[in-house]
């Protein structure tokens, strides 16, 4: 019987997802990360642990709904952890687990680039818009 290596079952239980198939899970995980309050949480949570309210103010715009479901879906995917300080009122403080940690080289990334091309962006979409192609 031959032995395999942490790398080789690593491999192989890649081998067994394709994000193209509509079924695969792989694809629920890139449209879960692919989502803007998702990628906002976790680069709002890349500087350490936060209280939801503070999440709140830092997310512009995020309904209290849209904040909660995105929390608990990337608690559920083991990308953050919530945690529960015994106070009045109750403390819940967030925080990204290894495995979120790990998507925030990506989503940082994707965040500065969105950043630095928005410019550029807006210049196409107004050319788009006017009719004209630049």
């Amino acid at each position: 019987m031959a032995t395999t290596t942490a790398a080789q079952r690593r491999a192989d239980a890649r081998a067994g997802f394709d994000a193209y198939l509509a079924e695969c899970p792989a694809r629920q995980l890139l449209e879960r990360i692919g989502d803007k309050w998702v990628s906002l949480v976790v680069n709002a949570l890349a500087d350490g642990p936060q209280r939801y309210g503070d999440l709140r103010r830092r997310l512009a715009g995020v309904s209290e709904k849209m904040l909660t479901q995105t929390l608990r879906a990337l608690e559920r995917d083991g990308l953050l952890t919530r945690t529960v300080t015994a106070a009045v009122p109750a403390r819940v403080d967030y925080a990204l687990t290894p495995l979120g940690a790990g998507l925030l080289p990506l989503l940082g990334a994707i965040k500065d680039w969105a950043e630095e091309h928005m410019p550029e962006v807006l210049a196409h979409r107004e050319a788009h818009d006017r009719g004209g192609a630049d």
